[in-house]
C-alpha cells in the first residue's frame, strides 16, 4: 500500500482491518489517501495522515453504498459535487485520453482496450477520500487490536509454513523475517482482509475525478503495465479504494519499484505466490535502507522531570547521550550499542512509555509514514520472535478528544499565540510544538500530549 505524497500513506490494509473492527458508524481514514482509519495513525502522532473512512452500510440489495452527492470536506474545487459530476460525465473520454501515455509505457493497444473496457467511475471513493473523522483511537487501542494473541498465533503458523521462503528472502535481502511477517499480518490479517475494489477501476476513477488526478494517473498506468506484462491477472488486483492490493498492500507504482520473482517462475505475483510476496516485501524494506541484524528500537523508562522538548524526530542523538539524560531500557537490560543514533518517541506523553527509535524504525515508516503503524510493526515483530509485551502501562484512563475538541484546542492555542497554522482538527508536528510551548508556559510537562486536561487548561478552567 505504498501511497507516497502529501496526506497519503503508502499502505492501506491495516486500516481496513481496524476500520472493520473499531469504527462501526464512525468516520475513519485511510493510508495515503488510501485505506487507513481516519487519521488511523496520523492523528495520534505526527507524520502524514493515513486516511480511509469506515465502510458505510451496504444498500438493501447488498450493493456498495452510493456516493453521497455532497461536496468533499477538503474544500478543494475538484471535490465539489458539481465538479465531481462533471468529471464523471467525462470519464470515458478521460480514460481514452490516457492511451498515448500507455503506449509510451509499451502497453499494447489490444491490452489497453481489453483492460479498460467496462470501467466505470466509482464515485463512492470521493466520500472515502474526503472523509473527516469525528473520533480517533488512542495508540494503546490500536496496539491492542493489531498485536493480539490470535494474530500472533497465525503469524507463527505462517512463519513455520513458509519457512523455506522466509529463509531464502532473509538470506538474499538481509531483512528480518519477523518484520516481513508482521507487515503481512497487520496489512491484511494474513491475506484475509485485502479489500474488494478493482484496482484498475479505483485508480481510473481517481485519475479522472477529484483532487489527486496526476498522482493516481501514474498509479493507473502502472496497474496497466502490471497486467500488460502478465505478472498478475485483473481478478487478482483487488484492494483498497486507493488502489493498494495484495497481502502486504502494494500500490501499483510500489510494485514496479520493489516486486521481484522470488521463485523463478517468470512472474512477480505478490498476491498468491508466497515466495514472491515475501521476497518483494523484504526487497522493499532493503531498498528503503534496512540495516541487517539491527532492531527497530527500545522501550525506555524516562526519569522524573524529563525535558520532553527532546522528544522530537529532529533531535536524534547517540544512545550514550540519551543515557546521560537518564534514560534506561524499560526491561533493565543494557543497550547493545551505545553509539547508535536514535530519537525519542513519547506517544502518550509523560504518563506513558517512551521509545528510542533507530534506523529500522525509520525504514518501517517509509512503508507507512505514521509512527503508530511503525510501532505496531516493530512490536509485532518482536512478539513473533518470542519477545514480551511492553513493560510500562499506557494511560488508559485518558479520554481521546473528538474532532471538534481537537479543532477547539488548535483554535485556543492560536488565540494564545502558540499555534500559527490553520486549525483543522488534525494533529501534526506543528500542533505538538504549539502544545509543548503552552504546557511549558504553565509549568506542566511539555510532552505535547493532547489530553482532556490540557484542553480544560486552555479553556481557562
Amino acid at each position: 500500500m505504498r501511497l507516497t505524497g502529501p496526506s497519503i500513506t503508502h499502505r492501506t490494509g491495516a486500516i481496513i482491518i481496524v476500520t472493520a473492527l473499531l469504527f462501526s458508524g464512525q468516520a475513519c481514514a485511510q493510508s495515503q489517501d488510501g485505506n487507513s482509519v481516519s487519521n488511523f495513525f496520523g492523528n495520534i502522532f505526527s507524520g502524514p495522515k493515513s486516511a480511509t473512512p469506515p465502510q458505510a452500510a451496504p444498500g438493501p440489495d447488498g450493493a456498495p453504498p452510493p456516493w453521497s452527492g455532497e461536496d468533499g470536506a477538503s474544500g478543494h474545487p475538484l471535490m465539489t459535487a458539481s465538479a465531481i459530476r462533471q468529471a464523471a460525465a467525462n470519464f470515458p473520454n478521460c480514460v481514452a485520453s490516457m492511451w498515448p501515455d500507455a503506449a509510451r509505457r509499451n502497453i499494447t493497444q489490444q491490452n489497453f482496450e481489453r483492460f479498460t473496457t467496462g470501467l466505470e467511475p466509482d464515485l463512492r471513493i470521493m466520500d472515502l477520500m474526503d472523509s473527516q473523522p469525528e473520533f480517533t483511537k488512542a495508540i494503546w487501542d490500536y496496539l491492542d487490536i493489531l498485536v493480539n494473541d490470535n494474530r500472533l498465533a497465525k503469524g507463527r503458523e505462517i512463519l513455520a509454513k513458509y519457512k523455506p521462503q522466509f529463509d531464502a528472502a532473509e538470506k538474499t535481502y538481509g531483512v528480518d523475517r519477523y518484520a516481513v511477517a508482521a507487515i503481512w499480518g497487520i496489512e491484511s490479517n494474513y491475506s484475509t482482509q485485502m479489500g474488494d475494489r478493482g484496482v484498475l477501476n479505483s485508480t481510473a476513477t481517481l485519475a479522472c475525478i477529484g483532487r489527486r488526478q496526476a498522482y493516481f494517473k501514474d498509479e493507473f498506468l502502472s496497474a496497466l503495465e502490471i497486467l500488460n506484462r502478465g505478472d498478475l491477472k485483473p481478478e487478482q488486483m483487488r484492494g483498497s479504494w486507493a488502489g493498494a492490493f495484495g497481502p502486504t498492500q502494494f500500490m501499483p507504482t510500489a510494485f514496479k519499484r520493489y516486486a521481484v520473482d522470488g521463485d523463478g517462475d517468470g512472474r512477480r505475483d505478490v498476491v498468491d505466490d508466497p515466495a514472491d510476496l515475501i521476497a518483494s516485501t523484504a526487497n522493499n524494506l532493503r531498498k528503503d535502507g534496512w540495516q541487517t541484524g539491527q532492531t527497530w528500537g527500545y522501550e525506555v523508562a524516562l526519569p522524573q522531570n524529563f525535558n520532553f522538548m527532546l522528544a522530537d524526530r529532529a533531535k536524534a542523538m547517540s544512545i550514550a547521550k540519551w543515557q546521560q539524560q537518564g534514560l534506561k531500557r524499560a526491561d533493565g537490560k543494557p543497550f547493545p550499542n551505545s553509539a547508535e543514533t536514535a530519537y525519542l518517541l513519547a506517544p502518550a506523553g509523560a504518563e506513558g512509555p517512551g521509545f528510542l527509535m533507530l534506523q529500522n524504525f525509520r525504514v518501517i515508516m517509509k512503508y507507512n509514514p505514521a509512527e503508530a503503524y511503525a510501532l505496531a510493526i516493530g512490536h509485532f515483530a518482536d512478539r513473533l520472535r518470542g519477545g514480551p509485551p511492553f513493560v510500562q502501562p499506557w494511560p488508559r484512563q485518558e479520554r481521546v478528544l473528538s474532532r471538534a475538541e481537537r479543532l477547539e484546542l488548535q483554535q485556543l492555542l492560536a488565540q494564545r499565540g502558540f499555534y500559527r497554522g490553520t486549525p483543522d482538527g488534525q494533529f501534526g508536528g506543528q500542533t505538538r510544538e504549539a502544545l509543548r510551548s503552552f504546557q511549558a508556559s504553565i509549568g506542566a510537562p511539555a510532552d505535547g500530549f493532547a489530553s482532556a486536561d490540557v484542553l480544560e487548561r486552555l479553556r481557562g478552567r
